[in-house]
This record gives structure tokens, sequence and C-alpha cells, in this order.
């Protein structure tokens, strides 16, 4: 089993790696996030690229992305489930492209972890509401 704190960056990975192009944007993105915020509080900076590379090897195998969502989902203790849907949602906008792909993983990540719809919502409006870029409104 992986720690919470695996299963956030798990999350944040393979949201990124859902359109087979993670972005120096989305890199910058979930580095600050594990540097900066309380719930990475104690976890190793330098440990950030193993925990990627071990999501991106399970992510390659056959059923790689109903196991890493079952993994994600049994580490997270329901209180962090938005929270990963947070970041999932994030690392989609941090690079201003978001793909057909990347909505596809955000809709699976919301099901897995059974995050209201109401919730999501919320969340996502907040999201879009946080990166507008000029000449977007």
């Amino acid at each position: 089993m992986i720690s919470h704190q695996d299963a956030l960056i798990y999350t944040m990975v393979m949201v990124s790696a859902s359109d087979n192009d993670i972005t120096d944007a989305e890199l910058s993105a979930m580095g600050r996030r594990v540097r900066y915020l309380p719930i990475f509080a104690g976890f190793d900076n330098d440990g950030v690229t193993a925990v990627a590379r071990d999501c991106a090897k399970l992510l390659a195998k056959e059923d790689g992305l109903d196991s890493t969502l079952d993994m994600i989902r049994e580490a997270l203790p329901r209180k962090l489930r938005e929270t990963a849907y947070v970041f999932a949602c994030e690392i989609v906008l941090s690079d201003s492209e978001i793909s057909q792909e990347e909505l596809r993983i955000l809709e699976l990540i919301r099901h897995r972890l059974d995050i209201d719809r109401l919730v999501s919502a919320a969340i996502e409006r907040a999201m879009a509401a946080r990166y507008v870029r000029p000449g977007e409104f």
C-alpha cells in the first residue's frame, strides 16, 4: 500500500500523463504542491521523482489505470479525496491546455473517489476562476 502523500502524487502524475505529454508547467505545478503545501510536511522532496516513476510504471501495465485508481482510493482517507481532486484539476489547468483525455481522467477520478457531483462542480468552478488568464474575461 502507498502512503496518502504518494497517492496525491499518483493522482497528479496520472492526470498529467493522460494525454501522453507531461509538460514543464505540469511538473512545476506538482513540485510546488509537494514543496509548499502542509499535507506534504515531512515528505522528502527528492522522493517525488521516484514516486512519479513508480506511478508511471504502474500505469504502463495492462490494467494500470484501474490498479492505480484502486491504490489511490485505498491510500486516501475520505477527507483527502477532495484534496486529490483539487490537485488533479490544478494540474490539468496548469498548462492552459485541457485535453479530452485529461477530462476523461478527471471523470474517472471523480467516480472512483466518490466525489459528490455538486462538490466536484464547485471545485471545478473554483479552479476555473483561479486560473483565468488575461483576455479570458
